[in-house]
């Protein structure tokens, strides 16, 4: 294996879950060169690609395909700030979680899709139809928030999808 391709093996080894542009960021390497090793990579059975939520995020062989879309997922700030949410307080209206995190109830449905899809949480309705968020598998959720550690553009983003919500909201 080349001393770039090892580079990016180690990398996406350390980082599961983390995307095309921020491997080429972190390593500062060209795109192409990214590119080319990936496919390497790939061919070799040493990495993983999984397209997920807009990106493609890379995985070492040992996650099956649930750990990998809880892994995606989380690596969004505001899904993964929902969850801690609902870690610390438990069961809860869709409103007292939007409000927690100080985003609009619309943003909190989209990152709510992309954690219920991947078996995270769960909408539960009571009997006058009333929404509570709970968590639908705590052991794998806290096995994936240990996998996680965003970087810093990754947080940036996310932060600045919040402040335009903020502002939308305030129109």
């Amino acid at each position: 294996m080349t001393t770039q391709r090892d580079r990016i093996r180690r990398h996406v080894d350390a980082n599961p879950g983390v995307h095309f542009n921020e491997l080429a960021r972190e390593l500062d390497l060209a795109t192409g060169q990214v590119q080319y090793h990936l496919k390497k990579l790939r061919r070799d059975d040493d990495l993983i690609a999984e397209p997920l939520y807009g990106r493609t995020h890379y995985y070492t062989p040992e996650y099956d395909a649930t750990e990998r879309g809880a892994i995606a997922v989380l690596r969004r700030e505001t899904a993964r700030d929902a969850l801690l949410t609902l870690i610390d307080r438990g069961p809860s209206p869709p409103d007292t979680v939007a409000d927690d995190l100080g985003i609009a109830r619309s943003t909190l449905e989209w990152h709510l899709g992309h954690l219920t899809e991947q078996g995270l949480v769960e909408k539960r309705r009571d009997d006058r139809d009333r929404v509570t968020l709970a968590l639908s598998r705590p052991a794998a959720t806290a096995s994936a928030l240990r996998e996680i550690e965003p970087s810093l553009p990754e947080r940036l983003v996310d932060r600045f999808t919040r402040l335009v919500d903020g502002l939308v909201a305030d129109e």
